[in-house]
C-alpha cells in the first residue's frame, strides 16, 4: 500500500536508506529523527512508503518546489528511490512511483526531475519504464500523461 511516511516508518526508512547508500556515514539517531521529522512537517516535503503487510519495503521522497514560470506551476525533484532488495524485481518499484508520480501531478507538477548517479543500464530501464525521458538537461523528466 502507497502511504506517507509516518513517524513511526523512522527506523524502516533508514534501514532502506542503508540498502541505498550503505557505505554512507551512520548519522546519530538524533539527528536523523530530527531531520526526518522536519521532512514530515514541512509543506511540499513528502516522503513516502509502500508497506506490505505492516512492514516498509520501499521509499521515495518527493520535493514539490514553488515556480514563477510555467503559469505558476511547481515542478517535482524526486530523491532516495529505494525498493528493499527482497522485493526487487516484483513491480514494487514501479508501484511506488507510479504513487509518486500521481502525487506530483495532484500538486499541480507541470514536471518531475531526478537525477540518478547509476550507470546501470537496468536503472535507467527502470525510470523510463515509469515514464521519464531522458531529456536535453542531465537527468530525467516526466511529464503529466495527456
Amino acid at each position: 500500500m502507497f502511504l506517507k511516511a509516518e513517524p513511526a516508518d523512522f527506523a524502516s526508512v533508514m534501514e532502506l536508506y542503508r540498502q541505498l547508500h550503505p557505505r554512507d556515514a551512520v548519522v546519530p539517531d538524533e539527528r536523523a529523527q530530527a531531520v526526518y521529522d522536519e521532512i514530515l512537517r514541512t509543506p511540499g516535503m513528502h516522503l513516502f512508503v509502500i508497506e506490505q503487510d505492516g512492514v516498509v519495503i520501499a521509499s521515495t521522497y518527493l520535493n514539490l518546489i514553488p515556480n514563477l514560470t510555467r503559469g505558476a506551476a511547481p515542478y517535482g525533484v524526486v530523491e532516495n528511490v529505494i525498493v528493499d532488495a527482497a522485493h526487487r524485481g516484483t513491480g514494487v518499484g514501479k508501484a511506488v512511483m507510479a504513487g509518486t508520480l500521481q502525487a506530483a501531478w495532484d500538486a499541480g507538477c507541470y514536471k518531475v526531475m531526478l537525477l540518478t548517479g547509476s550507470k546501470r543500464e537496468s536503472t535507467h530501464a527502470y525510470y523510463q519504464a515509469c515514464g521519464f525521458v531522458a531529456g536535453e538537461k542531465t537527468g530525467f523528466v516526466a511529464h503529466p500523461p495527456a
